[in-house]
């Protein structure tokens, strides 16, 4: 019995956008993210941490999520900038039900278990004051995103996954950082990051919160156990 978690699988079996034209780091990748989704027991939870299909409907994303559903375990998704199929959750809920996706579960607004620690995030949000307001707006809805995901959690140890980075080099998003340090948020697992940027990411300790990147071409397409 473990939690994983990785980010930014890019899978597109029907939408026609393959990641392979990204170079070498992403030759094969569907079959390279299947042998890391495959070391999953039914006892298993693993977090997929946004950009998980490229399709742009719920009907779209079907094959992705069919993929994903045929390995074992329990999968939690959350929302990432290229997940166009993202839905409200009732709908999504809905989908999955109809469609007997009995494994996959939304990350949006709330929180889910794992034994004595919460899985809490959203997808988060870069902003920067030359940004517009339509930017902040967004920001803030995401701001309360997270801390509604993190009340929910109670007084359980909280664990927080975002899609978007709150701090690379060169960068903090002092409103989510905040709130990681204000509810006393252990860890931090985050993508978005590919390619050269990847060596921007910031994996250390940043008041009291540890942060490691988990996009999937950083993982080698291997899962991250967070936990057992």
């Amino acid at each position: 019995m473990a939690l994983y978690a990785i980010g930014d699988l890019h899978l597109s079996l029907t939408a026609n956008k393959s990641m392979e034209v990204f170079g070498d780091a992403w030759k094969n990748y569907v079959e390279r993210i299947g042998q890391g989704l495959s070391v999953l027991t039914e006892d298993d939870t693993v977090v997929l941490a946004g950009d998980t299909s490229w399709g742009i409907s719920l009907e779209e994303a079907e094959a992705d999520f069919r993929f994903i559903e045929q390995f074992p375990g329990r999968k939690i998704l959350l929302k990432g900038n290229h997940d166009y199929w993202w839905m409200t959750a009732a709908k999504m809920n809905r989908f999955f039900q109809e469609k007997g996706f009995l494994n996959l579960e939304i990350l949006h607004n709330n929180c889910f278990f794992y034994e004595d620690k919460a899985i809490c995030g959203t997808r988060g949000w870069f902003f920067e004051e030359e940004q517009k307001a339509q930017d902040a707006k967004v920001m803030n809805r995401e701001v309360m995103r997270l801390e509604t995901s993190l009340k929910a959690a109670g007084e359980k140890e909280k664990l927080c996954f975002l899609h978007y980075p709150p701090l690379y080099q060169g960068y903090t998003c002092p409103e989510i950082l905040r709130l990681l340090q204000e509810y006393q948020v252990k860890e931090c697992h985050y993508g978005h990051l590919h390619g050269p940027t990847i060596r921007r990411a910031m994996e250390c300790a940043y008041n009291g919160t540890e942060f490691s990147l988990i996009s999937a071409d950083k993982m080698e397409f291997s899962l991250k156990k967070i936990c057992e």
